[in-house]
This record gives C-alpha cells, sequence and structure tokens, in this order.
C-alpha cells in the first residue's frame, strides 16, 4: 500500500505542476482584465499604457522561474538594441520561454513579439494575455511590420512538432522551414540563436510516438499531455547574433539554395547552442544537482 500510494503521488505530481503552469496563465489574463476594467484602459495593446500590468505579470513569473527552476539569463548583450529575430528551440512546455521573456522586460523594459501556432489562438478566455504580450500568428506581412517598428521577433521553427516529438537528446526538428529565414533577408535583420539548457527535463513526453504522431499529424492540435515539472536549473542562452549579410541581392532571396544555406547556418547556431550547454542524453538527476552547482555558466 506504501508503494501504491507513493507512486500515485509521483504521477500526480508529474501532472500537477503542468497544469498548475496552465492555471497561473489563466491567472495572469484574469489579472489584465481587472487592469483594464478598473483603469477603463483601450490603448492598443501593445502601447506602453499596458506596462505597469506587464511589470506586474513579468515580475510574478520572474519569481516563480527563481523559485522553481534556479533561473538564469545569459546573453542579453548579443540582443540588438534595434529589430531582429530570434530563433529558439522549442520545449515539451515553453515555460524557459516565458521566463525569457519575463526577465527580459525586467531588464530592458522591452517586449519581444512572439510567433505562435495557429491553435494557441482557439484556446479560450486568452485572448488579451496574447494581445498584451505581443503573440502572433506570424504571418510574413505581420513579422515585417513588426521588425519595421523596431521590435525583436520570436520564432521556434519546430514548434509544436519539436515540443511533442523532440526528447533528451535535444533534435532540432525544423523540416523544410526556412520562413524565419526569407524575411530575416527581406527585413535585413539579424537572427539570434537562443536555447534553455534543461527544458527537457524539466518537462517531457510520452515516449509513445506514433499513436501520438499520427493523432498531431491527422488533427494538427498537440493532444500529447506533458508531464514533470520537477524543479531543475534551467538556464536561458543568447547566442551571438548572425548578421544580416547585404551582398546578397534581390535575386539571390528567391533562390531555393540560398535560403537553405541561411536556414541550416541558423539550425548550426541553435544546435551549437545546445552542444555546448547541454549533457546529452539529457539526464534529470543531473538537471536537478545543477540547481547547487554556482560555477556553470
Amino acid at each position: 500500500l506504501v508503494i501504491i500510494s507513493l507512486t500515485m503521488s509521483a504521477v500526480l505530481v508529474f501532472f500537477i505542476v503542468p497544469l498548475t503552469i496552465l492555471f497561473f496563465i489563466y491567472l495572469s489574463n484574469i489579472m489584465l482584465l481587472i487592469y483594464q476594467r478598473n483603469g477603463e484602459v483601450k490603448a492598443d495593446p501593445l502601447s506602453d499604457v499596458w506596462d505597469g500590468a506587464r511589470k506586474t505579470i513579468a515580475s510574478f513569473w520572474d519569481i516563480y522561474a527563481r523559485i522553481w527552476h534556479g533561473y538564469e539569463l545569459h546573453g542579453v548583450e548579443n540582443l540588438p538594441e534595434g529589430p531582429g529575430i530570434l530563433v529558439y528551440y522549442h520545449g515539451a512546455i515553453p515555460i524557459d520561454y516565458l521566463y525569457f521573456l519575463s526577465r527580459l522586460f525586467l531588464w530592458k523594459k522591452r517586449l519581444c513579439l512572439s510567433v505562435a501556432d495557429n491553435f494557441v489562438f482557439r484556446l479560450p478566455g486568452l485572448k488579451l494575455l496574447l494581445e498584451v504580450t505581443g503573440v502572433m500568428p506570424g504571418t510574413r506581412e505581420e513579422c515585417l511590420i513588426a521588425l519595421k517598428n523596431g521590435y525583436l521577433v520570436s520564432v521556434s521553427p519546430g514548434g509544436v512538432r519539436e515540443a511533442l516529438f523532440s526528447d533528451e537528446s535535444y533534435q532540432l526538428m525544423w523540416g523544410n522551414r526556412k520562413g524565419f529565414a526569407q524575411v530575416a533577408l527581406d527585413a535585413k535583420v539579424p537572427i539570434i540563436p537562443m536555447y534553455t539548457q534543461n527544458v527537457r527535463e524539466g518537462y517531457r513526453m510520452f515516449k509513445e510516438r506514433r499513436f501520438f504522431r499520427q493523432l498531431y499529424e491527422s488533427t494538427r492540435l498537440p493532444l500529447t499531455p506533458p508531464y514533470g515539472g520537477l524543479p531543475v536549473k534551467f538556464r536561458t542562452y543568447i547566442g551571438e547574433p548572425i548578421p544580416y549579410d547585404p551582398n546578397i541581392t534581390t535575386e539571390e532571396l528567391v533562390e531555393k539554395v540560398s535560403n537553405f544555406l541561411f536556414s541550416f547556418q541558423t539550425k548550426t547556431a541553435v544546435q551549437a547552442l545546445i552542444s555546448k550547454h547541454q549533457t546529452i542524453p539529457g539526464s534529470i538527476w543531473k538537471a536537478l544537482l545543477e540547481r547547487f552547482d554556482k560555477r556553470r555558466k
């Protein structure tokens, strides 16, 4: 009975933490609705009128990040003062990315717009939160406008597929997605690689891939339940930017090979960050011990 009880408790904990994160996300949206109603705010969701609410929400998530994951952010100096495209590895639950957004806003008072999968915009009750935090579907036109207006724009080329089907080997699952590279070339902005150490040890997906893969391909919905939530060490690393090459002509921009090479260069940069900062395959035990290791940066 004791063994059964402990097993059940462990199972519950592994699912409770992801559900708690979902609860806190909805709580953040409720806080924004209260802020909007009390202040009768009708301004553009991206305007600085919302900065007070953004700071409150960012502070909440930053405290959570510090307590639960001992979160650290390195390489902020690599972000350009102007626009750029951040390309990052997508964990099973992108909570590390939420931590990054929060700390970036607290440190630099800077908003990074985020490209998200279409299913995110079908989630009920999150409309205001998505708007105020700059989450967008990420069409080419939207990204170009955002970059023209001086924003950082982030994208995970692997997206939901990488979240669901990558594992502790940290394999990038970008396929032939090169749209972000074309946008970077069109907007003449740098691409900045980003990666969070131990993100797969914090939260994982079930190993039975075939069934869930078929389910995802037929519905395009992330129906695979994540589990985990262990307080492993999270460190987000922002790599050196890959600069725009002014020698690339308009004709070269439309060439498939040129686009592929640019995409491959970025993929290599992200993979290099993973190779430098991540033990492969990932180990939950080592990731937990890193909470007490202050030397590794």
